[in-house]
C-alpha cells in the first residue's frame, strides 16, 4: 500500500515537473492558470501527439515561454492561438478550428459514412440476378422430381 502511494506521488510530481518549472511560472496564479489552459490545446511540434503541457521537448519549453509572455502581456486566448497559428500553422493546435481550409478534415468522415449507407441501401434494395438453368440442368432436375414422386 505504501509503495502504491509513493508511486502515485512520484507520478504526480513527474507530471508537474515535466511542463512546469517553478522558476518559469507566472507570479499571478490567474495568469498561470490561463497559460496552463492554453498549453493543453497547443501541440508539441516535436512529439506531435502531446500537448506542450505534457511534453519535455525543448521546442515545447520555448512554446510555453511564448504563451506565458503573451498571457503576461494581457493577450486573450484567441489572440495567442492566432499568433501561434500564424507562426507555426494550424497544425500547432490540437483542436483545429472549423473553416474552409480544413472542411475535409471535419466533413470527410460524415461524407464517407453517408456514401457507405447509400451504397448499402442501394445494394439491399436491388434484387440479385437469378441464375437460369441450362437445358441439361433443367432436364436433370425434372428427372429428380419424377424419381422422387414415383
Amino acid at each position: 500500500m505504501r509503495l502504491r502511494a509513493l508511486l502515485a506521488a512520484l507520478a504526480g510530481v513527474a507530471c508537474l515537473a515535466a511542463a512546469s518549472d517553478p522558476a518559469e511560472r507566472l507570479p499571478d496564479p490567474a495568469q498561470e492558470a490561463q497559460a496552463r489552459e492554453i498549453f493543453r490545446d497547443v501541440r508539441c511540434l516535436v512529439c506531435q501527439n502531446e500537448s506542450i503541457d505534457d511534453s519535455e521537448a525543448d521546442l515545447a519549453h520555448d512554446l510555453r515561454q511564448i504563451v506565458r509572455e503573451q498571457v503576461k502581456a494581457g493577450r486573450s486566448e484567441a489572440q495567442i492561438k492566432a499568433f501561434l497559428t500564424e507562426r507555426y500553422g494550424e497544425f500547432v493546435l490540437l483542436t483545429p478550428g472549423f473553416n474552409l481550409g480544413n472542411l475535409a478534415l471535419w466533413g470527410g468522415p460524415f461524407v464517407v459514412v453517408l456514401a457507405g449507407l447509400m451504397l448499402l441501401t442501394i445494394r439491399l434494395r436491388k434484387p440479385g440476378p437469378e441464375a437460369e438453368l441450362d437445358p441439361a440442368e433443367a432436364a436433370r432436375v425434372q428427372r429428380l422430381i419424377e424419381d422422387e414422386t414415383a
